[in-house]
This record gives structure tokens, sequence and C-alpha cells, in this order.
């Protein structure tokens, strides 16, 4: 009984040190406020069956967020007198969205808990729910991140990677997240979802030479050399509403819409082959988009007193 004793206390200890060192860990909810997943759920089930492409949005947001100084909820925050947020940055202007959903959903939580569930897990929990929603993997998203009181649209612009980046360059944007090379690559996949427009693919449609005539012309038909700059493609024009993996066989076919994308596939030995992988493999590709999402989703948290958490995902208390 002794040992049975001892065995417990040092259970609790460790519980209580893995905490108070600020992990993040699935059940960070589940006695404060155990509807949280549910009530997430339920928000990204209701926009979806409203908007399927809200899926892709929700997922790019998280992905936004934790690109700039860690996975704060910075994405979310309106400009106001101290800083430029980061909703007019380059790579969110007139681009990011599912704000409103986002909205929605804290206004949820705040009912069933108030000032419980941070912005940042709201973003991190729909990205995965919405993969799911539309067919992708599912994982444990670890939860417990704080919002921050700031945001920066300078190091938006220098922080998130652009669909013109060569390779090396997206190489770099991830390396200085503590993203690896094949992380990039997985997680690139995330564009098997969602459309993009004009502006983002129109010089790799008229300047590059690695994409599929065919493909290129088609496009053209939609995105003039100049005007049209909201027109919208899907990324993968397959099964754009649906996760999958035919996103990578469409760069082994030079067709991938951002020059970004097919980059990955464009002679060079360090992606190329991991493109293939995927390509050849979609239960490979879930379980390994799965793990680099739950690594991407623990950049540089908020946890402890750090931070705070937002009743407005809009604005800091």
């Amino acid at each position: 009984m002794a040992c049975f004793h001892s065995l417990f206390l040092a259970l609790v200890t460790a519980v209580c040190s893995f905490q108070a060192k600020g992990q993040l860990s699935p059940g960070y909810y589940s006695s404060t406020c155990p509807q949280a997943l549910p009530i997430v759920k339920a928000g990204v089930t209701a926009a979806i069956k409203n908007e399927t492409r809200i899926g892709a949005s929700l997922l790019r947001l998280h992905f936004h967020d934790c690109f700039v100084n860690g996975c704060d909820g910075s994405v979310l925050l309106d400009d106001n007198s101290t800083f430029i947020g980061e909703k007019t940055a380059v790579a969110n202007n007139n681009s990011a969205r599912g704000f409103n959903v986002v909205d929605n959903i804290k206004a949820q939580l705040e009912k069933a808990c108030p000032r419980v569930v941070s912005c940042a897990d709201i973003l991190a929990i729909a990205a995965r729910d919405s993969v799911v929603q539309l067919g992708g993997p599912s994982w444990k998203v670890l939860l417990g991140r704080r919002d921050s009181t700031t945001a920066s649209r300078s190091a938006a612009n220098t922080s998130i990677p652009q669909p013109t980046f060569n390779l090396s360059a997206l190489i770099s944007s991830f390396s200085a997240q503590g993203l690896s090379i094949k992380d990039l690559v997985i997680l690139s996949g995330s564009h098997n979802i969602g459309l993009a427009r004009c502006t983002s693919f129109r010089s790799h449609i008229y300047n590059d030479s690695d994409i599929d005539p065919s493909f290129a012309n088609s496009l053209r038909k939609i995105c003039p050399r100049s005007g049209n700059d909201n027109v919208l493609a899907p990324l993968d024009r397959q099964t754009p509403t649906r996760f999958d993996s035919l996103y990578y066989g469409n760069l082994l076919g030079k067709k991938g819409l951002l020059h970004s994308d097919q980059e990955l596939f464009n002679g060079n030995s360090s992606t190329d082959y991991l493109v293939k992988s995927y390509a050849a493999n979609t239960k490979l590709f879930f379980k390994e988009f799965a793990k680099s999402m739950i690594k991407m989703g623990n950049i540089k948290p908020l946890t402890g007193n750090s931070g705070e958490i937002r009743i407005n995902c809009r604005k800091a208390n």
C-alpha cells in the first residue's frame, strides 16, 4: 500500500511539474472546460457545411499564426493604436479568411466556460477538425497555448513563406521555425484543398518553364497578365474540397498551381523523393501530416503566466 501511495505521489508530482513547465497537453481542458473540443468541432462542421472552402481557410489561419512569433493567436488581432496587425500583411491581405468562424466558436466557448479557452488553441483545434471534416487524418491536438497581446505586420511579412519562393527560400523559412525539409514537403500538402488568387500564381503560369503547357494555358484564360487579381483557382483541381494526396501527383505532372508548390518537385534530390513517396502512398502522407501538424502547433507557444486568455479574439483584454 505504501508503495502504491509513493507511486501515486510520484505521478501527481510528475503531472504538476509537466504543467508547471508550461508543456502543452491534449487533455488541458478536460476539467476546466470539458465541452471545449465538442464546441469547436460543432462550429467547424457548421461552417464547412455552409461553405466547404472555409476548411482550407481555417487550416491556413493556424499555419499563418504559428509562423509569426509562434502559435499565439496573433493573426486574429485587429489593428489598434499601438500596433499594425497581421491581417494586412502580404500573405493575409484580402486572403486570410475564417475570422468570423473563430468569433462564433469563441462566443460559444465564453458562454460555456468564460476566459478559459484561448484563441490560439481554437485555431489549432479548428485546423485539425477541418482536415478531418474534409476526409483527412486526425491527431491529438496539444493544448494549453495562451494568447498574445500584440501582433506584427512586419513580422508576418518577413516570416510567412511566399508563393514566389524558390526551394532554398522555402527551406530557410521553415528552418527558422524549427521545421525540417520533410515538414516543408508534408505541410505543403495542405495545398490539396482550397483556392488561390490569380496574384499568387500569375508569375508561375507566364514566366516559369516547369509547368505543363496545357495546364498553364487553361489558367491564363482566367488569370490575364494584368487585372482579375482576385479570380480564384483550386490548388488541386482534381479534388479541391477533399483532403487527399493528389497534390503530390499534380507536382509529378508539373501541375502545381504555385511556383512554391512546383519547387518541391523540380530536380532536387532532397525533396523529389518525398513528393514521389506521398504521391504513391496516401496512408503514409496522412500519418506524417499529423506528426508535422503537431510539431508546427508547438512553435513557441505562450504558456504559464505569459500572454492571456482573450475574451474577444480580435483584441487584447
